[in-house]
């Protein structure tokens, strides 16, 4: 007698596909973080108070023991950190989807146990990217003025130069990050899927991703002008949103979800994709 065989499962897709996102999408996206925000006050405000002190003690170590350029390097490394920690933010999104009460520990153990390895992975793309953005920043030094006074005329090069080389790293970290770490703590996926997936969104949707880049420059622009309090209310609006806008974006149902956790079965509403 000749055994039957089981199906071989059909090979997973190499980036999830996306939807086509209106302009302002992101305020919709805004909008729903803020009702998450009202729905769990506690534990977004607790997430943001952390990132605010941390954020000010980063500065005042600049500040006190470096120098004007080791502040903006401290301020640089932000756009990195930024998404990590926005992981527990995104499992406290995830249960009031499934219309649970949300819970710091189940928060923490989404974001810091059960997802540590492809979350180790994305980190260290992270670093690579940061340490070459490290290095070009010192070369930028070439275009310096050598006068011992220059004028703006003098540092217009300089300054313009400088710009331009931040603006790309920081364009390729908010496309890798943008929906990767949410696709991460959502679906079974590796690293490198998600990040693919990430920036393929981003490149499909320009015009929602510019705006949303913006929204998220300017919430950082307000937490430093506020003495990083600001950073208590934008640090939770921006993680929530961001989940929202993942959601709204990637559709990931092809992708086996995890084994336990949070996301592990559907939403309330079943509408997840």
């Amino acid at each position: 007698m000749s055994e039957t065989q089981a199906p071989e499962p059909a090979p997973l897709p190499f980036v999830a596909p996306c939807r086509r996102l209106p302009p302002l999408a992101a305020l919709g996206w805004l909008r729903r973080a803020w009702l998450d925000l009202r729905a769990a006050p506690g534990l977004g405000l607790a997430y943001g108070l952390v990132v605010a002190l941390l954020s000010l003690t980063m500065s005042w170590v600049a500040w006190r023991f470096g120098s004007y350029w080791l502040l903006l390097a401290a301020l640089s490394g932000f756009v990195f950190i930024g998404p990590v920690l926005c992981l527990g933010l995104y499992a406290i999104s995830a249960q009031l989807e499934r219309e649970q009460r949300p819970r710091l520990t189940v928060s923490l153990r989404e974001a810091a146990v059960r997802r540590i390895g492809t979350e180790m992975v994305f980190s260290l793309m992270l670093l690579v990217v940061f340490l070459v953005w490290a290095r070009a920043a010192s070369m930028v030094h070439v275009f310096f003025p050598v006068e011992a006074e220059p004028d703006l005329a003098a540092l217009a090069s300089y300054l313009g130069v400088g710009t331009a080389v931040g603006a790309i790293f920081a364009a390729i970290t908010f496309a890798a990050s943008a929906f990767s770490l949410p696709m991460l703590m959502h679906r079974d996926v590796d690293a490198v899927t998600a990040v693919v997936t990430s920036i393929n969104a981003v490149l499909r949707n320009k015009p929602a991703m510019a705006v949303w880049a913006a929204l998220i420059v300017l919430s950082v622009l307000l937490g430093f002008a506020t003495l990083c309090a600001g950073f208590v209310i934008t640090i939770p609006l921006i993680g929530y949103a961001s989940w929202h806008g993942y959601q709204a974006t990637i559709d990931a149902g092809d992708f086996p979800r995890h084994a336990e956790g949070v996301t592990a079965k559907p939403r309330a509403d079943k509408l997840e994709i």
